[in-house]
């Protein structure tokens, strides 16, 4: 029995992907950072399914979850799914200072940090780090720069560890997924009214045709379900060549592409977009 940890387990794409490895008989170990979030997992999941306390920001909770898997799987750990992450972000000119640090911290040093801990286990058997990135791991749009260099630096994680892992049989993939059906569109709502209120005036108005720009986007997307990331997910764990990049949705396919035109070009497609949409 493959045996799995995905940290960021408690809502989206998260929850999605522990449900349906554990349906398929994976032993799933979910990675939460509360007890009624473990106990909501465990009334949709099989007996196999363990909820872990597990915060990507403490090192101890980590190696306590490390601890828990080492004992009882042998000291093997078939799969590192990495998914845990902010995804809030603003313009850099009013996005607080402690909000980039704290998104820094989860979505680079706490992934860093858990994979550290948990190599020892997936190296005795081969095991296979997949880490959640986002179009923004290939494509940079204004008013999402933190966020944007967070999935960057995720990427580059990624291609590094595959390098650096490649003799001792492990495998690092990322999985890109576009807009997917989440609570997170309405944390992002909640963010974006509160970060508004409080900016001033004046320097709203430098900004406001991202902020029509941004507010149109996320109405035209199409966000497709988690349930396509987690058979995404499944693919890159139990395929016997993966791909070293699974974008996932048409959004993220088409900004693998755009990635690939010349700086100026991309500047100028985003621009008229952002021209296009906030004038509707």
């Amino acid at each position: 029995m493959k045996t799995i940890l995905m940290t960021g387990s408690s809502t989206g794409i998260g929850k999605a992907c522990a449900l349906y490895l554990d349906r398929l008989g994976f032993k799933v170990y979910a990675g939460v950072r509360k007890q009624s979030d473990g106990d909501n997992l465990k009334e949709d999941a099989t007996k196999k399914l363990t909820p872990l306390i597990l915060d990507v920001t403490d090192i101890k909770s980590i190696q306590a979850a490390a601890s828990i898997i080492e004992k009882e799987n042998n000291g093997e750990l078939s799969g590192l799914v990495n998914n845990a992450g902010i995804g809030l972000s603003g313009v850099v000119e009013v996005t607080p200072i402690e909000e980039i640090r704290k998104l820094m911290e989860v979505n680079v040093i706490g992934l860093l940090t858990v994979t550290q801990i948990m190599l020892p286990l997936l190296r005795k058997c081969s095991g296979r780090i997949i880490n959640i990135g986002s179009t923004s791991s290939f494509i940079a749009l204004p008013g999402a720069s933190a966020y944007s260099a967070s999935k960057f630096a995720l990427r580059a994680i990624t291609d590094s560890l595959r390098r650096e892992l490649k003799h001792l049989g492990v495998l690092s993939i990322l999985i890109a997924p576009g807009a997917v059906e989440s609570e997170i569109w309405e944390k992002r709502k909640k963010y974006k009214t509160e970060l508004r209120r409080i900016i001033k005036p004046e320097i709203a108005e430098h900004y406001k045709i991202l902020a029509r720009f941004g507010d149109r986007i996320e109405e035209e997307l199409k966000k497709i379900p988690a349930l396509e990331v987690a058979k995404t997910v499944t693919k890159a764990l139990t395929s016997s060549k993966p791909k070293l990049y699974y974008p996932v949705g048409s959004d993220a396919k088409g900004a693998v592409i755009a990635s690939l035109f010349p700086k100026r070009l991309l500047d100028w497609v985003i621009m008229k977009r952002i021209s296009q949409l906030a004038n509707k």
